[in-house]
């Protein structure tokens, strides 16, 4: 029937993802994206026209999974039990597969001049939304704790961190005691004992 897909476009997403973090954005070609999803290379390019439309669709699946999942690590009764889930579930995000997959959208990001502005803008929204979600958190009183700064720096370097634990993990793979020993290291001092 024309007009209508013949597979299963959330379970393509899933696998396309899978994919683009296995092997990176630069050197997933279509082939490898018709033999992962079982879709035939031409009816993914009927579908979505292009790998930067297949990706971005695909991206956008996983930005708000990984946002969802993001926002249930700050749901703690305080600010910093909220920042040493959030850590704990960046960590562990990082550090699945065998071996681990790190994080898609550095990976994309660093694929160099391959990557289309669309696709350098689809991982910008998502980093910003999810310093929003941090900031969203931090903002909100409490009594418990003192921070050192103020809710908008938190979260600016609290994302920024989530971004050198990302460069830690891709060096020292089999020591996560190294990221969470940053992880510490900046909670002591966004904290005010």
């Amino acid at each position: 029937m024309s007009g209508v897909r013949q597979f299963d476009e959330q379970e393509t997403f899933e696998r396309s993802i899978a994919v683009f973090w296995r092997k990176g954005y630069a050197n997933t070609s279509m082939n490898d994206l018709a033999e992962a999803t079982g879709v035939q290379r031409g009816s993914l390019y009927n579908a979505y026209g292009s790998k930067d439309a297949l990706f971005l669709r695909a991206y956008q699946v996983y930005a708000e999974r990984y946002l969802m999942k993001a926002r249930e690590s700050l749901e703690r009764r305080t600010h910093r039990a909220s920042l040493e889930s959030f850590f704990n579930f960046i960590i562990e995000w990082l550090r699945e597969g065998e071996p681990t997959r790190g994080c898609l959208s550095t990976k994309t990001a660093f694929a160099g001049e391959i990557v289309e502005e669309p696709i350098r803008e689809a991982v910008a929204d998502l980093l910003d939304r999810l310093e929003a979600v941090i900031f969203e958190r931090l903002a909100k009183p409490e009594e418990t704790t003192r921070m050192a700064l103020s809710p908008l720096k938190a979260a600016h370097l609290v994302l920024t961190m989530t971004r050198g634990l990302v460069v830690l993990e891709r060096i020292y793979p089999n020591n996560p005691e190294r990221l969470r020993a940053s992880k510490d290291s900046l909670l002591e001092v966004l904290f005010i004992k």
